[in-house]
């Protein structure tokens, strides 16, 4: 086993998964997690490159979840928080299930949060470490059709910046990772194929993506928009009316 350990949630598919290679890759050794079964896939795939690799199948939407993560980790040292793990959901709000809506805000917004607490306390204790939050530019725009989506991905982008300034003086630096539409499972997953966003090919290669953000996390950046077109759609949401972007989104979004 080596000395440097990363923590990566959301790790079996997407973004998350080739974090995770690019970790492997950089010689840390990987406690990966999901709340699937294709966990136990990835940490297989990745274990061949040599480095160690825990696989962790927990519901990281509960505290409960979090938990048992926690306890797999142990009183090991964390170099590395890559919170990427998320839920996304469509559709108009008032048609979605309470159940489901409720379900992304526990795991986007709930779950993230008391797990980036316990880390960055032992982060705090260690004196260094880092922490890569995978956010979004959906923070930027109210999210007609992806309301709560939108919503979620704002508190992190928020919380984000929020806690870089708190632990500017500990060792411990926060990064948000702010992608746009990229080629994952996420669109599926959300039930939004019957989207223009979900049937665009132009999606952004997640690899890319893991790279651009792995890359502002080792150079201590407070965050990173993946992707050129997702750079100038992040620069115009800071100088268009709220009111235009959720008309624009309604246009990308709505169900056809």
């Amino acid at each position: 086993m080596g000395d440097k350990l990363a923590v990566i949630t959301g790790a079996s598919t997407g973004i998350g998964r080739e974090l995770a290679k690019i970790a492997a890759a950089e010689g840390y050794d990987l406690i990966l997690v999901a709340d699937e079964p294709a966990i136990d896939a990835a940490a297989g795939e990745i274990r061949a490159s040599g480095v160690s690799v825990e696989a962790v199948e927990a519901d990281l939407a509960s505290f409960e979840g979090n938990d048992q993560l926690l306890a797999a980790i142990g009183e090991r040292r964390i170099d590395i928080l890559i919170a990427n793990a998320g839920r996304g959901l469509g559709h108009a709000f008032v048609t979605q299930s309470p159940d489901d809506w409720r379900r992304v805000i526990d795991t986007n917004v709930t779950g993230t949060t008391y797990l980036l607490q316990k880390v960055a306390q032992r982060m705090t204790t260690q004196g260094e470490g880092s922490i890569l939050i995978v956010g979004s530019i959906a923070g930027l725009i109210p999210g007609s059709y992806q309301a709560v989506y939108n919503g979620t991905k704002a508190y992190l982008d928020s919380f984000s910046y929020a806690l870089r300034e708190e632990l500017k003086d500990s060792g411990v630096s926060v990064t948000v990772l702010m992608p746009g539409p990229t080629d994952t499972e996420f669109f599926r997953r959300a039930n939004m194929l019957d989207t223009p966003v979900g049937k665009d090919d132009g999606k952004e290669d997640p690899a890319k993506t893991a790279r651009n953000g792995w890359d502002a996390m080792v150079d201590g950046s407070a965050h990173v928009v993946s992707g050129v077109k997702n750079k100038i759609q992040a620069a115009l949401s800071h100088l268009t009316p709220d009111t235009m972007l959720a008309k624009q989104h309604t246009k990308m979004a709505k169900p056809e």
